[in-house]
């Protein structure tokens, strides 16, 4: 595939994704394609779950309450190539977006297939990897290990850095005890680093999610050294417990030389130490979707998380059509102007008739506005849903 982007990017109209509150229209063309969308925007929320009483005997015990996995698609004449309008469509937005971009989309029912572009490459994943934590704690449910109403002490010193709206509670209350379950639904849901942090240490650390990751087989997805430790050595820093706290972590990076900064932002983007490939992303949660990874019930858990995830819905969430399901985990990296690195999405849409498709949209570094990249995947996950049953 080429990786030439000489011609200008045209974007579509977008939903624009911005934290805090406000509203915007943007009309924007785009190739080929012509689409109108008006977006309302919302700000991430924190998720607090209520703590059930602690089980000190790990159990597999999974609540009946999580969604249910969607039935698998009925029978239907089997189709092993991705139709051709789909691939042309994708190949030339791709080719005119600006950046480095990787997608790969496959269909998991009815004749298994798999498109896309730059889809072998490694991208960062950043908070895509949360998914693969979630996953190891699960596997170590269905084991006997750990069991989901165990109770987890998170005290200051395991704070992270960036996003982790558990925060303020470890801090006004000098640490905290929280279920793996509601650790689970704060790292899936509310992308809570914190939370997503905990549970890599109940699991057995970073080497935990890389023994999980070969034992299945899942191909090239790596795992980093946990939110921490990898923010800032991208920001060309060593870690201090004193980075969680408030703007701390900005204004350490702040006085970082921008030859120094940039040069470790380089090296990070050469080769992410968290990176995966958009084709190995969309066959681990075909896996998933089809059960191969975890017990029913704990397959029934994550995908019912993932299901009510609360970052990035302007993302390709807002592309998928009416009366089409959909569940995906974000990521969003380090900006150094006019660089955005790691701007994320993967997820499962399932058609009305049963037909599930995985998604991994991954852009490791681009100068293209917020609505240019929201545009872009709201144009894959709804071009996606255009061409089924073609």
């Amino acid at each position: 595939m080429s990786s030439a982007k000489a011609l200008p990017y045209r974007p579509i109209m977008v939903r624009v994704e911005k934290f805090g509150e406000r509203r915007a229209k943007n009309l924007l063309r785009f190739g080929m394609v012509s689409l109108a969308l008006l977006a309302s925007l919302s700000g991430c929320v924190g998720v607090q779950q209520p703590m059930p009483q602690a089980n000190p005997t790990p159990s597999t015990r999974i609540p009946h309450s999580a969604a249910p996995v969607a039935p698998a698609a009925p029978k239907r004449p089997l189709n092993r190539h991705a139709p051709i309008g789909l691939e042309n469509l994708v190949r030339e937005q791709w080719r005119i977006f600006p950046g480095r971009t990787g997608v790969a989309i496959m269909r998991i029912d009815g004749g298994e297939w798999i498109t896309g572009q730059r889809a072998t490459d490694l991208f960062p994943q950043q908070s895509v990897s949360k998914t693969w934590v979630a996953l190891t704690i699960l596997d170590l449910v269905d084991q006997g290990k750990v069991s989901l109403d165990q109770k987890i002490r998170i005290t200051p010193n395991d704070l992270a850095v960036f996003h982790q709206p558990i925060r303020d509670r470890v801090i006004s209350n000098g640490g905290i005890e929280a279920t793996v379950l509601a650790l689970l639904e704060q790292a899936i849901i509310a992308s809570d680093n914190t939370a997503n942090d905990s549970l890599l240490r109940t699991a057995g650390g970073p080497q935990a999610v890389q023994s999980f990751l070969a034992r299945k087989n899942l191909g090239a997805i790596r795992f980093g050294p946990g939110e921490r430790l990898l923010q800032s050595g991208i920001a060309g820093l060593d870690w201090r417990q004193e980075y969680s706290l408030g703007n701390r972590f900005y204004a350490a990076r702040n006085m970082v030389p921008m030859a120094k900064r940039k040069a470790a932002l380089d090296l990070y983007l050469a080769n992410p130490i968290d990176g995966a490939s958009p084709e190995a992303i969309v066959r681990a949660l075909a896996r998933l979707a089809k059960g191969e990874l975890l017990s029913p019930a704990s397959t029934r858990l994550i995908l019912g998380i993932m299901s009510r995830t609360s970052s990035g819905p302007n993302r390709m969430k807002a592309g998928v059509p009416a009366g089409w399901r959909f569940l995906h985990k974000t990521g969003t990296g380090q900006i150094l102007s006019p660089v955005s690195t790691g701007y994320n999405d993967i997820g499962i849409m399932t058609a009305p008739d049963g037909t599930r498709y995985a998604l991994a949209i991954m852009m490791g570094s681009t100068t293209a506005s917020i609505p240019q990249r929201m545009g872009f995947m709201q144009f894959v996950s709804r071009t996606t849903a255009t061409y089924h049953d073609q």
